[in-house]
């Protein structure tokens, strides 16, 4: 044992003790959350108001002692409100948060990922040895599902009204464009896209099985036409240089290749064509993006569970992760790839980041 191993400062080592089993404290508040919108407990919260445990459990056919014991966690934990007599409700804050799927604060998506995204510590062994990672797929058809909960909000409440307007893509789209939506996930964007502009022709490329059969019933639901889905490893974007929109939504990091790509999208747009990337807020160094971003730790554990072990999975993989696509990066491979015009959008999101690019 070394020297500094020794000299342990207890009360030091008090306050470092409960910082690290806090941490505990978080992972097992976020499994309930799970479990509460799987179970449709909060979605029966916000619609019955303040209800006794004994009440909501009834109301959801389940049994009141676990019903109590998930509200006693949940009401610990900050997430629901309790009264002196155990009455539990949702503020309107939490509603938005954990049941309304329309308003872009909604996150219960991005928490269904939870099971699928906690099964991949059984690869991370083996992963940290050979630096090989695994496919978006090994998150299977709920993984799929989780990712398309988490961002559709999003998409339904600011893409149409703002963005699209602000780099004057509308008239464009209404009169007949052709669309192109990379890492289109299960679809929900290009899906929204299609109902809003039937005049357009929408294609959405992705490399998950999972995903893409997502996207297939969800446009079969929608009872669109004028959208395809392609399978990217079989049936790439084409090298046609007449799409008119371009659109790559927080997957250029995940990717493997992102320079590969890149290039390909610039042999598909026209030469007055739109790229539009949207892509998580990076910073160049590491103490940037934890003095920077609140969220720094989640992201980076997101990044070895999901988007590391996706831009891994393929021989010499680009490697960037949750946070590697900074605005440096994705000018230089943006210039790589043919394009001349580059400009940062400032749409003031909480995470994301949004460059128009052109050739």
């Amino acid at each position: 044992m070394n020297e500094a191993a020794r000299e342990v400062d207890l009360d030091k080592l008090k306050g470092y003790a409960k910082h690290v089993f806090g941490m505990m404290s978080g992972a097992t508040t976020s499994a309930m959350i799970y479990i509460g919108d799987r179970l449709g407990l909060f979605a029966a919260m916000a619609e019955l108001g303040p209800v006794s445990s004994m009440e909501l459990a009834e109301a959801k056919d389940l049994d009141e002692r676990w019903v109590r014991e998930w509200l006693y966690q949940q009401g610990a934990a900050g997430i629901v409100d309790v009264s002196d007599d155990e009455i539990f409700s949702l503020s309107p804050e939490a509603v938005a948060v954990l049941v309304n799927e329309d308003h872009p604060a909604f996150g219960a998506g991005t928490f269904a990922q939870l099971p699928a995204m906690i099964s991949q510590l059984e690869h991370l062994p083996e992963i940290f040895a050979t630096g090989r990672g695994v496919t978006y797929d090994s998150l299977g058809a709920d993984g799929a599902l989780a990712l398309e909960r988490g961002s559709a909000p999003w998409f339904k409440t600011f893409l149409l009204p703002v963005i699209l307007p602000k780099i004057g893509l509308v008239e464009r789209l209404e009169a007949g464009a052709k669309v192109a939506d990379i890492g289109c996930g299960g679809g929900a964007l290009t899906v929204l896209l299609a109902e809003a502009f039937p005049n357009s022709e929408f294609h959405g490329y992705d490399i998950s099985n999972h995903a893409l059969d997502r996207a297939n019933h969800n446009v079969a639901a929608a009872g669109i036409m004028n959208a395809t889905f392609h399978d990217a490893a079989v049936d790439p974007l084409p090298p046609s240089g007449d799409f008119d929109f371009i659109m790559a939504f927080d997957c250029l990091h995940d990717m493997a290749d992102p320079r590969g790509v890149s290039k390909s999208i610039r042999e598909a747009i026209a030469d007055d064509g739109v790229w539009l990337i949207t892509d998580i807020k990076a910073r160049d160094t590491f103490a940037e993006n934890v003095e920077k971003n609140p969220m720094a730790a989640l992201m980076y554990g997101f990044s070895m569970l999901a988007c590391l072990a996706s831009a891994t999975s393929e021989p010499d993989g680009e490697a960037l992760g949750t946070l590697g696509f900074t605005r440096a990066v994705a000018e230089e491979i943006a210039s790589e790839a043919g394009f001349s015009q580059f400009e940062e959008m400032n749409f003031r999101h909480p995470t994301n980041t949004f460059y128009v690019v052109q050739p």
